[in-house]
Order: structure tokens, then C-alpha cells, then sequence
């Protein structure tokens, strides 16, 4: 059975299913173990397929999942009924039956909902992402189709914790905001904080309903795939969680 983690703001909207998946209950092995549902990764391609119709399956069976090509951009995809899988970073839908994902490995998954309007949202939020205006991309896309600031709901899921997110002088001077900055135990290097600059940047698009899960994907190495964990200890690859939400 995938296990997920749900958002307690998002849990009380009774049409609304939505899930952050970690990567247990898949079919995938070794550094793919075991719900990797990264469609461009190296693993197993039918393993990927069956563990994102696991995952979907989970919340709602028989609802259509969407897929996107994530190229931390700020492109929102307006889900109308076509399947093809196009470049974007976020996907936004007032349909019913429609599950919508994104998938992560440090970046921070965002989950959004309008219940009043029925439109609900999915984004990938790196720190390129977020800086270039995903999340306000895909707040404006919401209320394109019906959605008011003051009525969504937000859940950040499982991302990388600033206690584990070291970066140094050139990444400091692009984000340009010392609150988002811890000093780090090595000279000129930083610990940034993620989760709380996708949070002020919903806030600061009049979305106020804000739930973040605070919890760490790197520390988390039984539980969640993570892009820095991989690189730390040079694994050829890395699988990626998925997070569903849709509405009945």
C-alpha cells in the first residue's frame, strides 16, 4: 500500500483527495526503492508507470492522471482535457476526477484547493521555480478559472530543511534576503530555508490558508527520495515522490 502524508487544512475539504507520497509501496528496486514515480529517471520504466497508477489509485481510483515535464520554469498548465504531457511546473484544474501531480526530490511540493470554486492546483517549487514566479503563476491560473485569493488553501509537502540545505556565496546573493539565512559552520556558506520562502511567497499573493508539513526529505532516507542525499553519496541517480490532489 503507497503511503502518503495529508495536509490537515486540505483533510477538512470534503470533495478534495490529496496526498504527499514518500517512497514506500512501489514495485522499483535498489536506489529506486520502492515508489519511485519519476517518469525521467533511469529506473524500470513499467515500474514508474505502475507505481504512479499505485499512488493515484490510493486517493482516487479510476481518476485520470496528469503528468508534467518539470524544467523548473514558471509555466502553469491549464488542464482542460488533454493528456499530452507538456513543459510546465505547475497544473491547475476546475474539473472533477482530474488527478493532478507533481513529483519531488528536495523541491517543495504544493498543493492547492478552492473548494468554494472548485479549481485545485499542483507545483513544484525549487528555489529557480519559486524566484521566478511559479507560485504566483499558478495562484493567477486558479482565479483564471474561478478561484478567489482568500479562499485557497496551500500545503507545502515534504522538502529539503534548512538544516540540511547548505549553499554558498552565489546562491546567497541570488535569493538576496538575509531572513532566509542561517550562517553555516564553513565560511561563506549559508543554511537556506525553502520551505519558509515558498510559504512567504504564497502569503505574499494574498493566499493566506497556509499549511506547511515541515518535514525534511534529505534527513528522511528510510522515507523520501532526495536529489542533495544522492549527490552527497554519488549514486548514479535518484528516484522522486509524487504528490496527488484532485476532487470529486
Amino acid at each position: 500500500m503507497a503511503e502518503y502524508l495529508t495536509s490537515d487544512k486540505l483533510s477538512v475539504l470534503q470533495t478534495i483527495k490529496h496526498g504527499f507520497f514518500s517512497r514506500s509501496g512501489g514495485l522499483s528496486n535498489g536506489i529506486y526503492a520502492t515508489l519511485n514515480c519519476g517518469t525521467h529517471s533511469h529506473d524500470e520504466p513499467n515500474h514508474v508507470i505502475k507505481n504512479r497508477l499505485t499512488a493515484s489509485s490510493s486517493l482516487l481510483p479510476g481518476a485520470a492522471l496528469v503528468e508534467i515535464h518539470q524544467t523548473h520554469s514558471n509555466k502553469v498548465h491549464i488542464y482542460k482535457g488533454d493528456l499530452t504531457v507538456v513543459d510546465a511546473d505547475a497544473v491547475v484544474t476546475d474539473r472533477k476526477n482530474i488527478a493532478l501531480s507533481v513529483v519531488t526530490a528536495d523541491c517543495a511540493p504544493i498543493l492547492f484547493a478552492d473548494n468554494n470554486a472548485s479549481v485545485i492546483g499542483a507545483a513544484h517549487a525549487g528555489w529557480q521555480g519559486a524566484r521566478a514566479g511559479i507560485i504566483e503563476n499558478t495562484i493567477a491560473a486558479m482565479c483564471e478559472l474561478g478561484a478567489k485569493c482568500e479562499n485557497i488553501v496551500a500545503a507545502i509537502g515534504p522538502c529539503i530543511s534548512q538544516k540540511s540545505y547548505e549553499v554558498g556565496t552565489e546562491f546567497y546573493n541570488k535569493i538576496n534576503n538575509e531572513d532566509y539565512f542561517l550562517n553555516s559552520n564553513r565560511e561563506n556558506h549559508y543554511l537556506f530555508d525553502l520551505e519558509g520562502y515558498v510559504s512567504d511567497r504564497i502569503w505574499q499573493n494574498r493566499v493566506t490558508q497556509i499549511d506547511p508539513l515541515s518535514v525534511d526529505t534529505y534527513a528522511e532516507i528510510n522515507n523520501f527520495f532526495s536529489y542533495r542525499r544522492k549527490t552527497h553519496l554519488q549514486e548514479k541517480d535518484y528516484g522522486r515522490q509524487i504528490s496527488i490532489i484532485v476532487q470529486q
